[in-house]
């Protein structure tokens, strides 16, 4: 790596010139920061291994009969509907969330039953759980002031704590906010197009999330990037690493871990010029619990101790591979991989414009291919080109 092309790269601040029109554009940490509230986002990880460890730690799990649940509505609040779990007297709360998925279990329409009153509600959702031929279930209660219904899945369901992700993360990113390596995101100055890596952690900057359904987190190694090549001006292509993360207890989603090299974050948390992306999902099927243990958790140390030494070489060798020579060839090849003829020159034409020259190297091809990909209007068209560009450049490496 070098390390003088790098400083060189640096501005006064500490920050470094970058150039974002490269690379793939993914804007799920965004989609995050901008639909969490105050009460969601956390300053630390110790912060939000806290919360949802606590949260965990009041809870209870267990598989019931489902025909054994009994409905109450009150008649002095048309609005409140609780459950009677067997073994106990003591009614349980159900959220937005596991009432839900009770509906669904039933084969109700939620939105539907919650139009009703709570005792109309409440016969509805008593006669389907009586009728219910799954015959068990797994709740998940948590005391919380009072007791809370917060989840209802089929009795095979393999929970992962969020807690537990967390704690995977903990061990190589420590609290998170600077003490390794790992840290909240700097953010990008798109004026003089200066990356600053070090900029205080507040609910408006972090990218640590947890809800009552979910958790998230997105943490990068700004501070050490990497030099990959270099622009056409000359000037260092600095890349640093990142990862984010999420889960669900109680059934929203999946669990899952996202790895890459990008460029650049901005203030709303959208990522830029990002390469080599990778993808863990896991269900939370019978054996989701073991999946985490021996894949999941493995696989982030892996990424997170790495060398980028595979990925440098491997944009080195994209660099170096010269797959076109004229504008037969530039046809010929992109023609080859499912692009159409307008698709073709447009792509030809990015490169041009921001190289300077027509395409020669797989990794011009990539970086045409992602850019043009960026201005599809259609998701799933987007995705499709990206897919594209990113099987070309595994090829190569």
């Amino acid at each position: 790596m070098n390390t003088e092309l790098i400083d060189a790269g640096r501005d006064m601040s500490g920050g470094y010139k970058v150039d974002v029109s490269r690379g793939t554009n993914v804007d799920r940490v965004s989609s995050e920061w901008f639909s969490r509230p105050d009460d969601e986002r956390f300053l630390s990880l110790d912060d939000l291994f806290a919360s949802v460890k606590g949260r965990a730690e009041r809870s209870r799990t267990r598989t019931v009969e489902s025909a054994a649940l009994r409905v109450e509505a009150h008649r002095d609040d048309p609005e409140k509907l609780s459950l009677v779990l067997p073994g106990t007297d003591e009614p349980v709360a159900p959220t937005h969330w596991s009432f839900g998925q009770l509906s669904s279990l039933v084969g109700a329409p939620a939105a539907y039953l919650r139009q009703l009153p709570a005792p109309l509600a409440g016969i509805n959702l008593q006669y389907g759980l009586t009728n219910h031929r799954a015959e068990q279930i797994k709740t998940l209660e948590v005391a919380n002031g009072r007791t809370e219904l917060r989840a209802v899945t089929g009795p095979d369901y393999g929970r992962i704590y969020d807690h537990e992700l967390v704690s995977a993360v903990q061990r190589i990113a420590g609290n998170g906010t600077g003490d390794t390596r790992w840290k909240v995101p700097g953010v990008l100055d798109w004026s003089t197009g200066i990356y600053n890596p070090r900029v205080d952690v507040t609910k408006e900057t972090t990218t640590l999330y947890a809800s009552d359904r979910d958790v998230f987190l997105f943490l990068v190694d700004d501070l050490n990037p990497i030099e990959a090549g270099l622009l056409p001006n000359g000037s260092p292509d600095l890349y640093f690493r990142g990862f984010y993360c999420w889960n669900s207890e109680v059934g929203a989603k999946t669990l899952g871990i996202a790895s890459f090299y990008l460029r650049a974050v901005c203030q709303n948390r959208n990522l830029w010029g990002v390469e080599d992306f990778q993808e863990i999902t896991i269900r939370h099927s019978k054996y989701a619990a073991s999946r985490f243990a021996h894949e999941a958790a493995p696989a982030l140390s892996r990424f997170a101790e790495s060398s980028p030494a595979p990925f440098i070489d491997g944009i080195r060798a994209a660099r170096e591979k010269i797959v076109a020579r004229s504008d037969e060839d530039r046809l010929d090849f992109l023609r080859k991989r499912g692009f159409s003829k307008a698709e073709t020159g447009r792509i030809v034409e990015t490169v041009l414009a921001e190289e300077g020259r027509p395409p020669e190297s797989v990794f011009d091809f990539v970086q045409g291919i992602t850019a043009v990909a960026r201005s599809k209007p259609q998701q799933d068209a987007r995705l499709v080109m990206e897919g594209k560009a990113r099987a070309l450049l595994e090829r190569v490496v």
